[in-house]
């Protein structure tokens, strides 16, 4: 055994979470009761799947948006502005760096004051279990922190992906393995494309979340139509991103009507949305606080507007294989 190998299990064997585990967390629709540490400010809440744990409507995210903000300040005010306002679910990831801007750092310059407030999730792309142990030193190390709250399996795009994360010495021994140490309380999955492979992982696996590109009912790639129903089934947590994406293709769709049309699917917890800037911040902090479901007229006419978008072809991660390594 390699010194590597020996002092990376030592230094994640020593990551245990002292913080206590939140329990009897309220229904969907409700802020987490007054001992939990974190605050809602009054933003709507949903409990993601079986974790009890109630998160806001939308997910801070931490991918390449908010990484194209290039000025540390004005980051970090961001980042603060966002908790003070009660998005305390941060998304990030190991591999979300955009022209020299490290996602997990500038979360770090925050965490390391205010780890107890936020729910905290990152990702590994390794399939390995010492890839992924590997990652998790590396992001604990940026994030300033011992733990997080979901470590999720980056980008499952292949049925090849999933059997390798669950084979000898994969991925998966090593997510159980830092479940039981307390260096993750929850695990989870993500991906962008197949929706087979997620629908599999799902079924496979007892995950506790899984976090996927949305799109509209596609050939070959419905990952909404597979994924969902089985994630459901196992009472998991279901995270849905890209969903203002359609914009880049069809300008005149409004943001506010996408978002509610993402959070109005059925099962679907909460929606991770990319941050560069307080003006953007803002524009989704109004988008939660005002937030209502969306009724079955609504939601037929929106998928209409949806479905020439997603046929176009013209969207990258709705190709088959698609693993951005920084998604917004």
């Amino acid at each position: 055994m390699s010194d590597s190998k020996l002092d990376r299990r030592q230094f994640i064997g020593t990551c245990v979470v002292t913080a206590a585990g939140i329990s009897s967390l309220n229904c969907a629709g409700e802020a987490p009761p007054p001992q939990s540490p974190y605050d809602a400010k009054g933003l709507p809440t949903r409990v993601l799947g079986n974790t009890g744990v109630a998160i806001p409507v939308i997910v801070f995210g931490g991918g390449s948006r908010f990484c194209s903000v290039t000025d540390q300040d004005e980051s970090l005010a961001i980042l603060n502005h966002a908790l003070d306002s009660g998005f305390y679910h941060w998304d990030t990831a190991h591999d979300y760096a955009y022209e020299g801007v490290v996602s997990e750092e500038r979360l770090g310059l925050i965490l390391k004051d205010r780890r107890d407030e936020i729910f905290l999730s990152t990702k590994a792309i390794e399939r390995t279990r010492e890839g992924v142990l590997r990652h998790v030193e590396e992001s604990l190390q940026r994030l300033q922190t011992d733990h997080v709250d979901l470590l999720q399996l980056h980008s499952i795009a292949t049925m090849e992906d999933v059997d390798a994360i669950g084979t000898a010495g994969g991925a998966m021994e090593a997510l159980h393995e830092l479940k039981e140490q307390g260096v993750t309380r929850f695990i989870g999955f993500t991906g962008h494309s197949s929706g087979e492979a997620l629908a599999e992982a799902a079924r496979r696996f007892d995950f506790d979340s899984m976090l996927f590109a949305l799109n509209h009912y596609s050939q070959d790639q419905d990952r909404q139509g597979l994924a969902i129903p089985v994630a459901a089934s196992k009472n998991m947590g279901v995270l849905v991103m890209k969903v203002i994406r359609p914009r880049e293709t069809d300008e005149s769709m409004d943001p506010a009507e996408l978002v509610r049309y993402a959070l109005s699917l059925e099962h679907v917890t909460a929606a991770v949305i990319g941050i560069d800037g307080l003006d953007v911040l803002n524009q989704n902090l109004e988008f939660a606080r005002n937030f209502t479901p969306m009724g079955a007229q609504e939601m037929e006419a929106v998928a209409a507007r949806l479905r020439p978008v997603y046929d176009s072809g013209r969207l990258a991660w709705m190709q088959p294989g698609y693993t951005d390594g920084i998604p917004a």
